[in-house]
């Protein structure tokens, strides 16, 4: 099958969705892999490594493409000129992008969403959501470094001791525990807190200290932490706050995707922190665990920086677009038949779960009843369907294959 890869026009977005090696592994499997000149340039990939792992350049790779792999969604007027039938995979923003699901459902687009992928073992080299936040949990850490204004390792010299920076991780999920691990081998004492029980023992793993509150543990599905009350969330701040206030760095992590973030931080806990101190949010752009934050911007709350994460994985774009490419290439591996070509086996909960639109049906059903859609009935059952006799004007009715 015709694999496409375009380049991105989203603002801010250096990444790539399949870099040379990915190629190279796709053209070995029978593909034809195109792309638009310039797709990589970004992501620090030159279209001379494209076409030497066997991709071709073509201004125009959308019309005849029957799969096309992006970072972000496709704009509306590029999804009107996919041919029917064919697949897009990128990250989909569901709940915010209604408009853009209605255009894949519209022209008959088959649309992967990578957040929706199901978080389970047989999915893990496929979850892209899990290989951006190891990337983001890195940066996250490496800039509150470069913020922070004093050193991280402890350092006796005969001048005297040089203490440790304090670091306070929250949320301990793929991005807290990168940024746990990356700030202890840059020498800090690292405090980390997370609601999830299983998180403590992976925290302590890392090196860092688990910060014990002695509240309910909040477990939720697919690894992420259960909604908590007002009531829980003021206690639990109540009781972070002198953690927060030790800090020299506070790093905050808490996201899922599609919802808005959990406030972790008030302005007030902020505002005791030490003169000099940072805070990095990296949930900045789902609302701010950090009350204040601003995605994308450094803001002066109290006497502490306030960093806004926005799109970080796309402030290391070559490292990231290697991994989201491995993420596809695996992703195509499992949904290719007989001949390289697609097979989309929607009895399999990885397929099941990661398409939003099929066949002119939204598939995932709190988008569908977003749209205000009736669930679609399941192919082979029989419709059906009013058939006029004549000139009697009666109407009987005959069965056909739903076509959904």
């Amino acid at each position: 099958m015709r694999i496409a890869i375009v380049k991105e026009t989203a603002p801010g977005e250096a990444r790539v969705a399949l870099v040379p090696e990915a190629v190279t592994k796709l053209v070995r499997s029978g593909h034809d892999v195109v792309y638009e000149p310039g797709a990589g340039q970004a992501a620090e990939f030159a279209d001379a490594e494209y076409e030497q792992a066997g991709a071709q350049p073509r201004d125009d790779v959308l019309t005849d493409a029957d799969v096309v792999c992006s970072v972000q969604p496709l704009p509306i007027d590029q999804i009107r000129r996919l041919p029917a039938g064919s697949t897009t995979i990128s990250f989909l923003p569901v709940a915010q992008d209604l408009e853009r699901v209605a255009a894949l459902r519209d022209a008959k687009v088959s649309a992967l969403a990578l957040e929706l992928v199901p978080r389970i073992s047989r999915a893990q080299s496929m979850d892209a959501l899990s290989s951006q936040a190891l990337v983001s949990g890195y940066r996250c850490t490496v800039v509150g470094a470069g913020m922070l204004r004093k050193f991280f390792p402890l350092n006796m010299t005969a001048a005297g001791t040089v203490q440790p920076a304090e670091v306070v991780v929250l949320g301990a999920g793929v991005a807290g525990l990168q940024a746990i691990a990356t700030a202890k081998r840059l020498g800090a004492v690292v405090r980390a807190y997370d609601v999830r029980a299983a998180a403590a023992e992976e925290i302590r793993s890392m090196g860092a200290k688990s910060i014990e509150l002695e509240l309910e543990t909040l477990e939720g599905s697919g690894g992420y932490a259960r909604e908590m009350t007002e009531d829980r969330a003021q206690r639990q701040r109540e009781l972070l706050a002198p953690y927060i206030a030790a800090a020299d760095l506070l790093i905050t992590t808490a996201a899922v995707p599609g919802r808005q973030a959990p406030l972790l931080v008030t302005r007030e806990m902020v505002e005791q922190m030490k003169e000099g101190s940072v805070v990095v949010d990296l949930a900045a752009e789902s609302g701010g665990n950090v009350e204040g934050s601003v995605a994308g911007e450094t803001v002066r709350v109290g006497r502490a920086d306030v960093w806004g994460g926005s799109n970080v994985p796309s402030q290391m774009p070559s490292p990231a677009s290697k991994l989201l490419a491995q993420n596809i290439v695996n992703l195509l591996g499992l949904m290719t038949g007989e001949e390289a070509a697609l097979a989309l086996d929607f009895d399999d909960e990885i397929v099941d779960g990661a398409f939003v639109t099929h066949d002119g049906v939204v598939r995932h059903a709190p988008t569908r009843e977003a749209l205000g859609e009736p669930e679609p009935q399941p192919a082979g059952e029989p419709v059906e369907t009013p058939v006029s006799t004549g000139s009697t004007g009666e109407v009987e009715t005959t069965s056909e294959e739903d076509p959904s």
